[in-house]
């Protein structure tokens, strides 16, 4: 069953013609990354699909639902969730409090917090402290603790191993795999060979076209000619 579908998606950032033509589907308990170099319009993609740079032309819909037109939280409310970039927690507020605001089914809190903190046990001990008073990285681990703990049926992840160390990337890589036995996931990410290990099926994007695709299996992080696509 696809879960969601782009067709003909061309979104502007004012004069700036960002995504031409976008095609793209995630089936049902598929993970599927969107490769590309950097500013070629992937994360615009995901901020498409979630109506916060809603396109101009083209459909996107999630189990059959067109979003276009919607507001961002009607999208989130149909059951898509998204771990951003830049991470956007509530930096006043504590670990434990930021984790706590995204799950929405509360009798699921204590199994959800015990998930979170077997993930990432940094932020077990740093529970009480306020979020925005964490390094770099542990915010990271944060943003993205928070996305898999929301009980979603979709999942948009961007760059989640940016800024991270190896191990933690490791971990990472672990809780998304574990993640997608429940929930369908479109994954951006520079890291080649973490994509590989996690996808099932890839986009190539290359000056906001759709240039390449096919199945993960048998492509490995040394493939020439996708190394060229992401090549700076």
């Amino acid at each position: 069953m696809t879960f969601l579908e782009l067709e003909g998606v061309n979104t502007y950032y004012g004069e700036s013609h960002i995504l031409q033509g976008v095609d793209l589907h995630v089936d049902e308990g598929e993970v599927v990354a969107l490769l590309g170099r950097n500013g070629v319009g992937k994360t615009t993609t995901i901020r498409s699909i979630m109506q916060l740079t809603p396109p101009s032309e083209g459909t996107i819909r999630f189990q059959g639902e067109e979003l276009v037109g919607k507001d961002t939280y009607e999208v989130a409310d149909a059951g898509i969730g998204w771990i951003p970039e830049e991470r956007r927690m509530f930096g006043r507020l504590s670990v434990e409090e930021n984790l706590r605001a995204s799950v929405p089914d509360t009798s699921k809190m204590d199994e959800s917090l015990e998930f979170a903190y077997d993930t990432f046990p940094i932020l077990r001990e740093r529970t009480d402290q306020r979020a925005g008073d964490l390094s770099g990285g542990q915010q990271q681990m944060l943003a993205i603790a928070r996305g898999l703990i929301g009980q979603n049926d979709l999942l948009l992840v961007d760059e989640p191993s940016e800024g991270l160390a190896p191990q933690i990337v490791a971990n990472v890589g672990e809780a998304l795999l574990e993640a997608s036995d429940s929930v369908s996931i479109l994954l951006v990410e520079q890291k080649l060979g973490l994509a590989l290990d996690l996808a099932d099926r890839y986009y190539v994007m290359d000056h906001g076209e759709i240039i390449d695709q096919g199945d993960t299996a048998g492509v490995t992080a040394e493939d020439e000619q996708l190394r060229r696509y992401l090549s700076a």
